[in-house]
């Protein structure tokens, strides 16, 4: 495993302490609209990569039915242990969870009806090679779904969260922030193309999220990638970052902050494996 792999995996392990508490309600809300977007039938094979706690894996799973399969693959072994007790509360059992790296995967080329990765992407080394291969274990007239961040995200308040880590611990100022390598439409186009998924719907989203108090955020800061920026710094440098941040917060008085996605999905052509 690569080092940036390594710290993906690290980061959401930690993560997943906070992952599913209500100030991060956005991650089953987009996993949810993603599936939504394809056209997944009952008996139907998907696989999730980069699954997480199951926020599309989940509704994947009660789209297929019992006589479909989903299999949920992630790195962070603490987020796919979230994902198994929710489907066994539910009663799912057609969902199997695989830990690992997606770009070790060795199914067969066209393998699933449907593969989704959602907010996933842009932790991949090289995301065209990344996304070609999960391109080639779509089945002809399946689909290919990738959803990721779109600009602004979590605006006002990232801004001051990042103001107040340059005043603490300038040296991890935006220092890890993958997301933002690809916020635009036509570069989330232009990545589907280069791994030869050349006609791609591609649909940018204006959202929001609700921010019940300043503390909403930092929780979101512990459950999500701007984990690894809080564990780089020691328990003084944490409570002097989120007492500014929560702080700027609270005087601009931030009730809503951004969270816009990009969605795309691509068909396969339906006569020939096409890769």
């Amino acid at each position: 495993m690569d080092d940036a792999k390594r710290r993906a995996q690290e980061t959401y392990n930690a993560a997943a302490e906070f992952f599913d508490e209500p100030a991060l309600a956005f991650w089953d809300r987009f996993g949810r609209a993603t599936v939504d977007r394809l056209e997944l039938q009952p008996g139907g094979v998907a696989l999730d990569a980069c699954a997480g706690s199951g926020a599309s894996a989940i509704p994947a799973a009660e789209r297929v039915g019992p006589n479909g399969r989903v299999v949920a693959v992630d790195l962070a072994d603490n987020l796919l242990a979230l994902a198994r007790a929710k489907a066994e509360r539910q009663g799912i059992r057609h969902l199997e969870t695989c830990h690992g790296d997606i770009q070790a995967l060795d199914y067969p080329p066209a393998s699933f009806d449907a593969v989704i990765i959602v907010f996933g992407v842009f932790f991949l080394p090289d995301m065209a090679a990344g996304t070609a291969a999960l391109w080639r274990l779509v089945r002809p007239g399946g689909q290919l779904a990738v959803t990721t961040w779109g600009p602004r995200l979590f605006e006002p308040a990232n801004s001051e969260f990042w103001d107040a880590v340059d005043q603490v611990r300038p040296d991890l100022t935006r220092a890890y922030n993958p997301w933002e390598a690809l916020t635009e439409p036509d570069k989330v186009g232009a990545l589907l193309a280069a791994a030869g998924a050349q006609r791609a719907r591609v649909e940018a989203v204006t959202d929001s999220h609700p921010l019940r108090s300043p503390e909403d955020f930092w929780t979101i800061v512990q459950g999500s990638g701007y984990r690894a920026t809080y564990d780089a710094m020691s328990a003084d440098e944490r409570h002097a970052v989120r007492d500014l941040c929560l702080a700027a917060i609270a005087d601009r008085s931030v009730t809503t902050i951004e969270t816009n996605v990009i969605y795309a999905q691509a068909t396969k052509p339906d006569v020939g494996l096409t890769y």
